[in-house]
């Protein structure tokens, strides 16, 4: 894994938003994946105005949404897909067809990860998967313990993504379950970027550099990917 440290979280982000841009003009139709994070809506922001620009198009692209909370009931309208819509779809020019996200109020989860799988198959593997950091070191919802040998999976979640994931919300919620790609996407992934900023992450940084591999630890993993870039802004790298 390569780690870049960048001046400040305007910067990194640019230099996201450059290397997610070089992978849409050397393939159009690559597969991606972003997660739904506050980190990530710089970079969301860059890719907007390089769209609008007429510099790169999301038209042929296939998106894949990381993760999403279940059984959200009247809150649904605030979850993972609607973040991204609000912060990135509703202002590029991308396929409606060409998207496969979770619906986390299925009746039937399993088959919503059937369903994603299947897409996967047709279309992969990613091109590029765009990742952050969660307080306890998960990947997308793939909480401490969780096995590195899955693919789309249900999930039971963490006290820590339980609190943490307050934040996204208005109102109170309950959040109990949510449904992921798998650890072994991100390893089977051409490229993953895993960016943090802040000084809130800095000991998550620290400990992601230091740490052996292992499922306590879930972005550990990516210590061994093949091509895995850890991009960091000067805060979040503050004890390295």
């Amino acid at each position: 894994m390569e780690k870049i440290v960048y001046e400040n979280y305007s910067e990194l982000s640019l230099k996201t938003a450059e290397q997610i841009a070089a992978i849409i003009l050397e393939k159009p139709d690559a597969l991606l994946c972003f997660p739904a994070g506050d980190t990530s809506v710089g970079t969301f922001n860059r890719l907007i105005e390089m769209n609008k620009a007429g510099e790169i198009s999301f038209k042929h692209c296939k998106i894949v949404g990381l993760d999403e909370w279940t059984n959200l009931g009247k809150s649904k309208s605030e979850n993972c897909f609607s973040f991204l819509k609000k912060h990135l779809f509703d202002h590029i020019d991308y396929s409606p067809e060409n998207l496969c996200f979770f619906d986390g109020e299925s009746a039937y989860l399993e088959r919503e990860c059937n369903k994603t799988d299947q897409f996967i198959r047709e279309n992969g593997p990613f091109d590029m998967v765009l990742l952050g950091v969660g307080m306890n070191g998960h990947l997308g919802l793939n909480e401490p313990g969780t096995s590195f040998d899955l693919y789309s999976h249900i999930v039971d979640l963490d006290n820590v993504t339980k609190i943490v994931g307050q934040k996204y919300f208005t109102g109170d919620v309950s959040l109990t379950g949510g449904i992921s790609l798998g650890v072994k996407y991100f390893m089977e992934a051409k490229t993953v970027i895993l960016q943090l900023n802040g000084e809130k992450k800095a000991e998550i940084v620290k400990h992601l550099i230091e740490s052996e591999i292992s499922t306590d630890f879930p972005a550990s993993v990516l210590k061994s990917h093949k091509n895995a870039f850890l991009l960091l802004d000067k805060e979040a790298s503050k004890y390295l």
